[in-house]
């Protein structure tokens, strides 16, 4: 296997499947096989997952909404995902923490960092819910510090675009596809991977991050195994 412990990033959208809001059990039991395939061969796998699925705080605050009450409504929503998962990967065999930065005793543990790799090392997914546990800060920004914290080799950020394009490939389909990429180019080119936080934090550490369509099954076993998808940030 290339990597040994990875930190994969979902969006809450990703989970709607083809609703318009909520959780889709089938997108949902799709990534937990997937993620039960990876399990199997060793890797060590840690997640962030949003909750825009839910709700967003930028959105609640651009309609009136202290941005601030928001943003906490945002990190609980990322923790309901995070059960949802959970219970998912869990029904799927796979020994399962939730750990959440907002302390909520009763569903999940605290993010406590030697506990969560400990939790990797027993060979355990480990779930990162509640954000970084700040407002302001989007679940892009908790991935790369998670993934930092736990000394994750690699970001694996799971959409439903097969990579990074010059242009939006969903409206352009003249869009070029890179398969891979520098930070500094990805910051010239002015392209969206992460928000700049967060991709600023991933660069000044060295963390690669790998953009893929985790709606195709398998494809996380394929990046995993050493195989070309997607678009690789380094």
């Amino acid at each position: 296997m290339t990597y040994k412990r990875i930190l994969l990033k979902l969006s809450g959208e990703a989970l709607m499947g083809n609703r318009n809001y909520g959780i889709d059990p089938d997108r949902l039991s799709d990534y937990a096989d997937q993620i039960k395939q990876i399990t199997e061969q060793g890797i060590e796998v840690a997640i962030v997952i949003g909750g825009g699925n839910i709700f967003r705080g930028v959105a609640g605050a651009s309609n009136g909404m202290d941005r601030v009450q928001g943003d906490h409504m945002g990190m609980l929503a990322t923790v309901i995902n995070g059960l949802a998962l959970q219970s998912a990967l869990e029904n799927a065999g796979v020994p399962t923490r939730l750990q959440s930065a907002i302390k909520i005793n009763e569903v999940a543990e605290p993010f406590i960092r030697r506990r969560a790799m400990r939790h990797l090392e027993k060979g355990r997914v480990v779930i990162f819910g509640g954000g970084t546990g700040n407002p302001y800060f989007t679940t892009d920004s908790a991935a790369v510090l998670r993934a930092i914290e736990i000394e994750a080799d690699v970001i694996l950020k799971g959409t439903r675009v097969d990579g990074i394009y010059n242009t939006d490939p969903e409206k352009d389909k003249t869009a070029i596809k890179f398969n891979t990429i520098s930070f500094e180019d990805v910051l010239k080119k002015g392209l969206k991977v992460m928000d700049t936080t967060a991709f600023t934090l991933s660069q000044e550490n060295d963390l690669p991050i790998i953009v893929f369509d985790m709606n195709k099954h398998g494809n996380l076993l394929k990046i995993v195994s050493g195989e070309a998808i997607g678009t690789t940030v380094s």
